[in-house]
């Protein structure tokens, strides 16, 4: 046990990234108060002194500390703690190990930016130089067209000189879209006096109670994906042609 803390406490004086796993007991004081009794948890001290605390389950922590929080590893008698505080945020954490599962340090270096491709700003970007997948004679106008909803993705009007109001979505397109679209449309409307304007979804699909509402009022829906521009995903296997 006290080769476990110093090791611990001296990852943290170094900056070392901390993973270990352990049974334990969570009490926390702060945006709330909240006691989560004995289980089995990963945990996680960054660089950073940011403290993510895992069930075996789920993506989400069940419980966090923020980044320049304080942490320490400490005895009481045969009894190890974790202790976490930061007290500008005015949270304090208490974790009690019961058992220890692992433990490893390691010191992470990692200064890059994530690639993002496929995004509904891409997609937007796309309709625009390619009008002709929204439909024939379609003319863009702008894009990110402000309301005080938000911003329009794709602005423009139809070869009959009706405007438009293109709606992107990177996944399945449900209700909310389709309501989103329908303000969008109506703000045009008010904003420039007109009765006239039509309102197109563009997603790789749509839920079919949304492709209802949308029909139900008059808009339209088009199959569009999200174009994939970073080259290792061109030709990349699936797993099923290894």
């Amino acid at each position: 046990m006290d080769d476990f803390i110093e090791h611990l406490n001296r990852a943290i004086k170094r900056g070392e990234t901390i993973v270990f796993s352990s049974n334990c007991e969570i009490d926390y004081k702060g945006r709330a108060e909240s006691h989560l009794p004995d289980g089995d948890r990963i945990i996680l001290i960054k660089p950073d002194k940011t403290l993510l605390i895992h069930q075996p389950f789920g993506s989400a922590p069940v419980n966090y500390m923020k980044a320049e929080s304080e942490h320490s590893f400490v005895r009481d008698g045969e009894t190890l703690y974790m202790k976490s505080e930061n007290p500008a945020l005015k949270e304090y954490l208490s974790l009690k190990i019961n058992k220890l599962h692992f433990y490893n340090t390691a010191r992470l270096e990692d200064g890059k930016r994530i690639e993002l491709s496929g995004t509904e700003r891409e997609m937007s970007d796309y309709l625009y130089d390619n009008p002709s997948v929204v439909e024939e004679g379609f003319k863009p106008l702008s894009r990110e067209e402000h309301t005080r909803y938000g911003f329009i993705d794709v602005f423009g009007h139809d070869k009959t000189g009706t405007l438009v109001v293109v709606e992107c979505k990177r996944y399945r397109a449900d209700l909310s879209a389709v309501t989103q679209l329908r303000r969008y449309v109506e703000k045009i409307k008010e904003a420039k006096g007109i009765t006239a304007c039509r309102g197109i979804i563009a997603a790789p699909e749509i839920s079919a109670n949304a492709l209802s509402m949308l029909n139900d009022w008059g808009f339209s829906f088009r199959h569009v994906h999200p174009p994939n521009r970073l080259k290792r995903a061109q030709g990349q296997k699936k797993i099923g042609e290894y």
